[in-house]
């Protein structure tokens, strides 16, 4: 395993500001997370779609060459913040399927996915993964010709066994999972117990710790993410239930928000890389 850096963390910088959050006062060009996965000593990086400029060639090419020559491994997300809406969307598989070519163009193998999220995790499951097991045997069968895997994301809608669920439906190696170590916890799951359930069919990672705040905790913002090994999760429990299953991908640490409103994202990735290669290290 390599730890990397998905550029989601760095969402306020791209001026998505969420209401218990403050405006940083600056921002920045996409490309500068890339510069910052070099500067903190990440091996790789995940490339959300929702910040990227455009998708013309010339651009994904630019990208590419950056990404070549800091020997950086990659990957592309997709879906921010809905995805297909528990399958309420099924015309938005036309968009992800399109970034399977944007995934080709920066060299990458590996395309993150969402299927649902936060706002449909109330309604009844059994329709969404029903309709959304039928959306991805379509689409999977244009990874497949790409050689692209979709890695779907526990997304703060379903359990480890519902995302199971979904991908014996499809029942294709071209689809398997993004494992988010923080939403586990955020759908009162043990993230150890979802990665060992996981970890053998787990493609991609999100790798967040959590610092629980003040309030309900079946309000998302309870959970405050915050820098691995820096929060409640047994995080080298996770790491171990990942490599012992076969995982041998990214950490990809991701930040969401911090509890202090003010936090410096930048400051929680780069103790996060630091603690995950000092882990990785002492486990190896």
């Amino acid at each position: 395993m390599k730890v990397g850096v998905d550029s989601y963390s760095y969402h306020r910088l791209y001026g998505e500001i969420y209401p218990n959050q403050v405006d940083p006062g600056r921002r920045w060009d996409f490309a500068q997370c890339i510069e910052e996965t070099v500067r903190v000593g990440g091996a790789g990086i995940s490339l959300e779609t929702c910040f990227m400029p455009r998708f013309d060639a010339d651009y994904l090419a630019e990208l590419k060459d950056a990404l070549d020559a800091n020997s950086l491994d990659r990957m592309v997300a997709w879906g921010h913040p809905d995805g297909l809406e528990g399958g309420q969307q099924p015309e938005a598989a036309r968009e992800m399927e399109q970034h399977l070519l944007t995934t080709q163009a920066v060299g990458g193998t590996v395309m993150r996915i969402v299927g649902s999220s936060l706002m449909f995790r109330d309604d009844p499951h059994g329709p969404q993964i029903e309709k959304l097991s039928a959306i991805l045997k379509e689409s999977v069968k244009k990874a497949e010709d790409l050689g692209i895997r979709m890695a779907i994301e526990n997304h703060i809608d379903f359990t480890a066994d519902e995302i199971l669920e979904i991908l014996d439906r499809v029942d294709s190696d071209f689809l398997g999972v993004n494992f988010d170590t923080g939403n586990c916890l955020r759908v009162f799951e043990d993230p150890v117990v979802a990665a060992r359930k996981l970890a053998s069919r787990t493609y991609a990672t999100h790798v967040k710790d959590i610092d629980p705040s003040h309030g309900s905790p079946s309000d998302w913002t309870f959970w405050a993410s915050a820098a691995a090994g820096h929060g409640i999760i047994d995080m080298p429990g996770v790491v171990k239930a990942l490599g012992d299953g076969g995982y041998d991908g990214m950490l990809c640490v991701e930040i969401d928000f911090l509890k202090d409103p003010t936090g410096d994202e930048t400051e929680a990735v780069e103790k996060a890389v630091r603690y995950l290669q000092d882990l990785l290290a002492a486990q190896s």
